[in-house]
């Protein structure tokens, strides 16, 4: 059953006349077509029986079709009012709609007051929930795509780990990676590269600068491309010089505390499951206190997606599920490590994705 035919399937079950999709990954899931439409209007419209319908900017009209959209596009120049463009489709198909199903968590006051300037009458009901069951669950063809997207990311480690020499800048290194990428077809990573060293490693959000790699730093990579419109992420962590003994313990107890949950993957295990057993082993070292984030978060079309694999979330993994397992410890006064893994649930266990070594890798800095 196609993406749309669910969601009809799902509008009729509950008696809402329309689904509104607004977020571009969503549009994209259930198009396949993919837009950045900055602040223009972008959506996609589907009804219990009607066929759908696309609102779009006009000069991206001939991208939706050529990605495959054979439905009904309105088109919106920048002079037009496309709020009137859409009434007047949706009048077309002689669909008066009392209540529509919207993602809440995208949609703006702005746009929702737009809405109900055209249909006063007109409720609101939450489409998120729905949206995020569908997407939580990778088909055959979505995990194809993300294997290779993790197979791109790991590339890219091996990159950044080779370029590392002392003096050389974080960002030096970043440029080095991404040019890399793009020699192999990859045009967008999917958030911003992040190359950390030394005491920037205690920062897990840290921003790359011109600080130079010096001999004795771990060096922090996370990072991760879009591959047919699917995301990975990957974070390792590396030494240039031989480490301190502390260094040594806080990477090792990640490095354990990562794989340990990684190991406990399987279907009907809980997420804030795993997020103990990671976060007990750091805790019992020693680190509770420095492991300040969730264990991970689910992976998609979206870098982060449903679910957030936290210490409150009861949601039993299922088959088919992907995200990520990425533990970390961030003491200023010693370092930051954190190791990151793409892993899918399976029938009986766990695949992981990302294939980089996890053992301490020590680059010379001879």
């Amino acid at each position: 059953m196609s993406k749309i035919n669910q969601i009809s399937t799902y509008l009729k079950k509950h008696n809402i006349d329309a689904a509104f999709i607004t977020t571009p990954d969503n549009v994209f899931y259930v198009s396949g077509f993919r837009s950045n439409p900055h602040e223009r209007l972008l959506g996609v419209l589907i009804f219990q029986d009607a066929e759908p319908l696309m609102i779009l900017p006009q000069m991206e009209v001939p991208d939706a079709k050529n990605a495959g959209w054979n439905f009904d596009v309105v088109g919106h120049q920048d002079t037009d009012q496309p709020w009137q463009l859409l009434k007047q489709a949706i009048e077309n198909k002689k669909i008066t709609p009392s209540q529509i199903a919207i993602e809440k968590s995208h949609m703006t006051v702005e746009r929702l007051e737009a809405i109900q300037e055209l249909y006063p009458d007109v409720t609101f009901t939450r489409l998120d929930d729905q949206l995020n069951s569908m997407r939580v669950v990778k088909d055959a063809n979505e995990l194809a795509i993300l294997r290779e997207a993790a197979a791109y990311a790991d590339y890219a480690i091996e990159v950044g780990v080779s370029e590392i020499a002392e003096g050389k800048t974080e960002l030096e290194i970043l440029t080095a990676i991404e040019l890399a990428l793009k020699k192999k077809g990859i045009s967008h990573m999917s958030f911003d590269t992040m190359v950390l060293s030394g005491p920037k490693t205690a920062s897990p959000h840290g921003k790359p600068g011109d600080r130079k790699i010096q001999k004795g730093d771990l060096v922090l990579f996370d990072l991760g491309v879009i591959y047919k419109g699917y995301c990975s992420d990957i974070t390792r962590t590396v030494a240039f010089g031989e480490p301190s003994t502390k260094q040594k313990e806080v990477y090792e107890t990640v490095r354990k505390a990562e794989q340990a949950a990684v190991d406990a993957v399987k279907p009907g295990v809980k997420a804030m499951e795993l997020d103990k057993i990671a976060r007990d082993i750091i805790t019992e070292a020693g680190y509770g206190e420095f492991f300040t984030h969730r264990l991970g978060h689910g992976l998609g079309i979206s870098v982060h997606e449903f679910p957030s694999v936290t210490g409150n979330n009861e949601m039993e993994l299922i088959e088919g599920m992907v995200f990520t397992i990425e533990p970390g410890i961030y003491d200023p006064s010693i370092t930051g490590v954190r190791i990151e893994d793409d892993v899918v649930v399976t029938k009986d266990g766990v695949e992981v994705l990302t294939k980089y070594p996890k053992e301490l890798v020590i680059v010379s800095a001879e």
